[in-house]
């Protein structure tokens, strides 16, 4: 832990970076009439400009980079090293997922488009090289070697699964946000011993999330919006790749919406309904249902 403050400062400093760009994204947002109008599947009551995790985006993007180009002089360079291909997987896709995301903001895509724009982002990581290589022995000891097919249709299938997994629970203020700190945090922390330029990276992506929470935490000025969904799935599932933990870990932090997800999916389906129709199915709506606050069940 001899370099906690290190880690420490670079998680303020996206902070600060996430914090200034929200307020700038929000007026843009303001301008190009980027909102959210009430309906049933939202909780707003009046319009609600959105794309604010695009300045979550540009943060990890901006002082990841900055990171990953000081890490010798930062000390960083220990542990088991990162190949660069995968670092530039993490930063280029986080930067076109934002994009991308952006787009569905400012234009509300059509599903098949929005599924498309997934695709594209989900092939990134294996462009770069970066794929499901192993996965953990249940029976034994060491890790089982997989198939390069089945492990890129697996990193397809890990990608599109958590951008579809945070869409899904991004439905009260925070409340995704604050999933993605504490999964971002977590992973920094288990790549602590082994890998110190990954823990880095994950507390930058912490950083920019808890500045951007300033502004979206109840009652929200600024919602996330498509651009930021994309965009930190996407950091999530990548950093989960590369890291000592990998998969099985990340599965274990970001069970609520994994399994929210699922559950959702599944019901809508048996009851012969589109997954993606409104109702009140989701965990955080079923706790305000049980009588939390707004705060409350995002807190819980």
């Amino acid at each position: 832990m001899e370099n906690a403050p290190l880690y420490l400062a670079i998680a303020a400093l996206a902070a600060v970076v996430a914090l200034v760009g929200t307020q700038l994204v929000r007026r843009v947002a303001v301008t190009f009439n980027l909102a959210d109008a009430p309906n049933e599947r939202r909780i707003n009551t009046t319009l609600m400009p959105r794309a604010g995790g695009f300045a979550v985006a540009l943060s990890f993007f901006l002082v990841g980079a900055t990171v990953t180009i000081l890490a010798a002089p930062l000390g960083l360079t220990g542990g088991t090293p990162l190949p660069t291909s995968g670092i530039a997987a993490l930063l280029f896709g986080v930067l076109l997922a934002g994009v991308i995301g952006l787009a569905d903001d400012r234009f509300d895509l059509r599903a098949r488009w929005q599924l498309a724009g997934q695709l594209v982002i989900a092939a990134v990581p294996i462009a770069f090289g970066v794929r499901i290589a192993t996965l953990s022995n249940p029976f034994g000891v060491g890790d089982l070697l997989i198939p390069d097919a089945i492990g890129l249709a697996l990193t397809l299938f890990w990608v599109l699964g958590m951008q579809n997994a945070m869409n899904f629970i991004d439905g009260l203020d925070g409340l995704s946000g604050g999933i993605a700190l504490i999964a971002a945090t977590t992973l920094g922390v288990i790549a602590l011993p082994a890998t110190p330029l990954l823990a880095a990276l994950c507390f930058a992506l912490a950083g920019a999330l808890a500045g951007f929470l300033r502004h979206n935490f109840h009652p929200a000025s600024i919602y996330m919006g498509t651009s930021g969904i994309l965009a930190v799935a996407y950091a999530l599932a990548v950093l989960s790749l590369l890291g000592t933990a990998k998969v099985v870990a990340a599965l274990l932090i970001l069970g609520v919406p994994i399994i929210d997800a699922f559950f959702v999916i599944v019901g809508r389906l048996l009851a012969g309904r589109s997954p993606y129709s409104a109702d009140k199915t989701h965990i955080h709506q079923r706790l305000i249902d049980a009588g939390l606050s707004h705060r409350g069940a995002v807190l819980a």
